[in-house]
């Protein structure tokens, strides 16, 4: 078993040749240093973007670190579910198997409620009901890797204070930037946990497990889809927001260590949860993390699950 210290001595191992690995989110911050963290181990990425543009600079950011990186880029806007479809019947074009699924790309607390293209507040539609509908099409592929391929869903410390509003899952009535936040990070959590249960129950070929980066410097405020609106609020919001992650927090390479831990490291099991070992998990080594006692009820799982199959469409 590898231990926090020797994990991060060991940054170069377990070798990766010949895996697969789609980030979403790659092309910044946390996404784009657990790209890179992969590619260095030798894995092929596909990199889902919804910007061509920053893709290819993020495209030749990780060829600068890694020269011998072999990357694909992909279309991908996590607020459509028309899109999200389409993402995935194109990575079918790319490959027959991925042994690697980071859901890390998210949008945060945007002052004024939003929706995706279908209708859904646009936290809970981004962070959960399009990575829920992601990690279902790209199942197939997810159980031919040799294994069973390994899919990471990042949730947040933001989870612990979360719950989910069933009788407003969408923040229609009352809008709570940060509570909606919360919300869809306990989702992120919940579905993890799900996952691995229900793979574990149904046989199937993969492993699911959890993971936050704790306070962590990256662009999550300024690079999400609340970037696009007009306005001098948005633009406070995301300088004041992105400040504070960025005097309070770790680099984005330290957080992205927990995530890459959970999809590497052998003393990662499925359905657990991993984050930074320091004080109140803000920082630190990667380990085994807090789980909240609302990630822990099997029933909101369970109902959580069949509401995103509904709202989606998409039965498991």
């Amino acid at each position: 078993m590898i231990g926090k210290h020797e994990w991060a001595v060991t940054a170069r191992q377990p070798s990766l040749q010949g895996k697969v690995a789609l980030v979403t989110g790659g092309n910044s911050g946390l996404g784009f240093e657990v790209a890179c963290g992969l590619a260095m181990r030798g894995a092929r990425l596909l990199l889902p973007v919804r910007s061509s543009a920053r893709g290819l600079v993020a495209v030749e950011n990780i060829k600068t670190r890694c020269p011998n990186a072999v990357i694909d880029l992909l279309t991908l806007d996590l607020t459509s579910l028309e899109s999200v479809a389409a993402c995935a019947a194109s990575v079918t074009h790319h490959t027959t198997r991925l042994d690697f699924l980071i859901n890390n790309a998210g949008v945060m607390a945007p002052a004024r409620r939003q929706e995706t293209k279908d209708g859904f507040e646009l936290q809970f539609g981004t962070n959960h009901l399009g990575h829920f509908a992601l990690t279902y099409y790209l199942r197939g592929l997810l159980e031919a890797a040799t294994g069973g391929g390994v899919v990471v869903t990042v949730a947040s410390l933001a989870a612990c204070k979360g719950s989910i509003q069933f009788d407003d899952l969408q923040f229609r009535h009352r809008y709570s930037p940060f509570g909606a936040y919360q919300q869809s990070k306990l989702a992120n959590l919940l579905f993890a946990r799900e996952l691995a249960r229900r793979a574990g129950e149904g046989g199937w070929n993969l492993h699911s497990r959890a993971a936050h980066p704790g306070w962590s410097s990256t662009s999550i405020i300024a690079n999400g889809p609340a970037s696009a609106l007009p306005g001098p609020l948005s633009k406070i919001e995301q300088v004041l927001g992105t400040a504070v992650l960025r005097v309070m927090g770790q680099s984005a390479a330290r957080g992205a260590e927990p995530l890459l831990y959970a999809a590497l490291s052998p003393a990662a099991r499925d359905g657990d949860y991993y984050g930074p070992q320091g004080r109140e998990e803000r920082r630190g080594q990667p380990g085994p993390a807090h789980v909240p006692p609302a990630a822990l009820k099997d029933s909101t799982a369970e109902r959580l699950w069949d509401v995103s199959e509904r709202l989606t469409g998409l039965g498991w």
